[in-house]
């Protein structure tokens, strides 16, 4: 604090000198001043397994152990878009059967590797399901024997997208190929087995200046948020997590979480992380939602984010419900003062918890 107020830049950049100098325990330490400065208990990585270079970290000789503050998220754009050439390349180079039954393999093994919270990906501005194409219809079989011939793994020709993932949170935007079996005979069956959610980040508009490259990312005016209701309607022992990155599609969002059990939104994503924005959305949420909803997520590029991005999130949400608080007051209840800590709780991390808790099969299991 001392070195902002005094405007000491070289002295900010002697602290940083000095934590790398000290290597891993002076990486460790600083992560945990972070954490402690930022109140925040743990975070969610996004990991690759698709990526060689980040997938050398989980197995082999470089394979690290992590702090329990980190957990991991399993990224899995290229199941999503039936990206043939990543999933191929996948499959050969660890040795797996290129079938659908080696990419479930493959699959399967990573969750026992990296025992995520959940399975991950991020779309882009043009993210389109064809209405009726999922709700509603299943997939007859899958030729096992015509899926091991080279180049059985075809991609959409509708499809303007190529999705590569390079170990970064939202540099690999992908596009959902509805007729690829990988949706649904890959990753929604083995999130059916393992009980894994998806969560999905919608409406990045890639490169709008590509002269500024990953600089030069937009958001798109309105995405289609009607490809979320097919796949929560098509998969309802799935559970979605959901965060949109346009303001206008704030509402439709909010009005799709209270009408499928499924489907869980978080934060306030990237170019909505101001604090004008996150007042609107936080309010329009609670109004819709009570506190079924998680209220803000980190979305850090680099560690040292969550120490700006908490405190002034925290302060507008709690502008948000102490308004809601006079409300309540006014018309004739006063609410306890435990009863005011459970809701900002659930805010701020129980209601994810309590979401990521439950599980669709087995009350499916009990109905049936």
């Amino acid at each position: 604090a001392l070195e902002v107020s005094k405007r000491d830049l070289e002295g900010i950049r002697d602290f940083y000198r000095e934590c790398r100098k000290r290597g891993k325990q002076g990486a460790i330490d600083f992560c945990e001043k972070i954490f402690e400065l930022s109140g925040v208990k743990y975070s969610i990585m996004t990991n690759v397994p698709f990526n060689s270079n980040e997938a050398q970290y989980w197995r082999g000789p470089k394979q690290q152990s992590y702090s329990e503050r980190f957990r991991s998220a399993l990224r899995v754009d290229p199941l999503l878009a039936g990206d043939t050439e990543a999933i191929q390349a996948a499959l050969k180079g660890s040795g797996y059967d290129v079938s659908i039954e080696g990419a479930r393999r493959y699959l399967r093994d990573w969750v026992d590797t990296m025992n995520p919270e959940y399975m991950m990906a991020s779309t882009p501005h043009d993210f389109v399901l064809e209405e009726g194409s999922l709700a509603g219809v299943t997939k007859s079989s899958v030729n096992e024997e015509a899926m091991t011939e080279p180049f059985a793994f075809v991609q959409s020709q509708s499809s303007t997208h190529s999705a590569t993932c390079n170990g970064t949170e939202d540099d690999a935007p992908s596009v959902i190929n509805e007729h690829s079996d990988f949706l649904g005979e890959v990753l929604m069956k083995v999130c059916e087995e393992r009980d894994l959610p998806v969560a999905l980040k919608i409406g990045a508009h890639r490169r709008v200046n590509p002269r500024l490259k990953d600089a030069g990312d937009g958001v798109v005016a309105f995405a289609d948020a009607s490809m979320l209701s097919r796949l929560c309607t098509r998969f309802p022992n799935v559970r979605f997590l959901a965060t949109f990155l346009s303001r206008t599609n704030q509402h439709e969002a909010v009005v799709l979480a209270s009408k499928f059990r499924n489907l869980h939104l978080y934060g306030c994503w990237w170019f909505c992380n101001n604090p004008s924005i996150i007042h609107e959305i936080t309010s329009m949420r609670i109004e819709m939602l009570g506190t079924a909803f998680t209220a803000q997520h980190s979305d850090a590029r680099v560690i040292d984010q969550l120490a700006y991005k908490w405190p002034h999130s925290r302060a507008v949400i709690a502008a948000v419900l102490s308004k809601e608080v006079e409300k309540l007051i006014i018309s004739g209840w006063t609410p306890t003062r435990k009863e005011i800590r459970r809701d900002v709780q659930r805010l701020f991390g129980g209601s994810y918890e309590e979401f990521m808790s439950k599980s669709f099969l087995h009350q499916q299991d009990q109905h049936s």
